[in-house]
C-alpha cells in the first residue's frame, strides 16, 4: 500500500483536518499490522516518529490527532474479537471479512470500532469520514461497500441518531 498523501485547503492544526488524518493513519497502520503482523507498540512508534505529521516524498501529511490515532488504532486490536463478527454479519453472504481485501477490512474495522465506541462522534460523521479514507486507497465500488456497510452498522447500534 502506498501512503495517502492528504491535502487540505484548511490549517494543518486546524481540529477536523487532525481528526481525518488521524483516521487515515490509523487505517494505514491496522493495513501494515494485518499484512506485516508488526506488533501494537511498534506500529504505533513508528507512525509516530516517522509518518503523522512529517514530509514524505515532498508532500507534507497533515498533523494527526495523536490521541484519536492511538484510541483507534488499540481499540481495533484490543476489540477485534467482537468487532469481526459484527461486520461478518454486516456484509454479503458469502464475503466473510477474512476474504476482504487487506484495506478494505481495516477500513471496516477502524469504523465499526468508531461507532461502537466513540459515542461522541455522530454516528454520520464516522461513516463519511471512512468513505473518505476508503476513497483514498480503493475503488469506487468498495468505497461504496464501506458506505453501506458502516450506515447498515450506524442505524442498527444507534437508532437514536437516525430518527425525526
Amino acid at each position: 500500500m502506498s501512503t495517502a498523501k492528504p491535502t487540505t485547503a484548511k490549517p494543518a492544526g486546524h481540529k477536523p483536518v487532525r481528526k481525518s488524518a488521524a483516521r487515515l493513519n490509523a487505517v494505514q497502520a491496522l493495513y501494515q499490522m494485518d499484512v506485516a503482523a508488526t506488533p501494537l507498540p511498534e506500529i504505533l512508534a513508528q507512525f509516530e516518529s516517522h509518518w503523522i505529521g512529517r514530509e514524505i516524498e515532498g508532500d507534507e501529511i497533515a498533523a494527526a490527532d495523536v490521541n484519536l490515532f492511538r484510541d483507534i488504532v488499540s481499540g481495533v486490536v484490543n476489540g477485534q474479537r467482537a468487532i469481526d463478527p459484527v461486520l461478518d454479519a454486516a456484509l454479503v453472504r458469502g464475503w466473510p471479512l477474512k476474504r476482504i481485501e487487506a484495506v478494505l477490512r481495516a477500513v471496516l474495522r477502524a469504523g465499526a470500532y468508531e461507532l461502537a465506541s466513540r459515542p461522541d462522534v455522530p454516528a454520520r460523521v464516522v461513516v463519511a469520514e471512512y468513505v473518505n479514507v476508503a476513497a483514498a486507497f480503493l475503488d469506487r465500488e468498495e468505497t461504496g461497500m464501506v458506505n453501506a456497510v458502516l450506515d447498515g452498522l450506524a442505524r442498527e447500534h444507534r437508532p437514536g441518531e437516525f430518527t425525526g
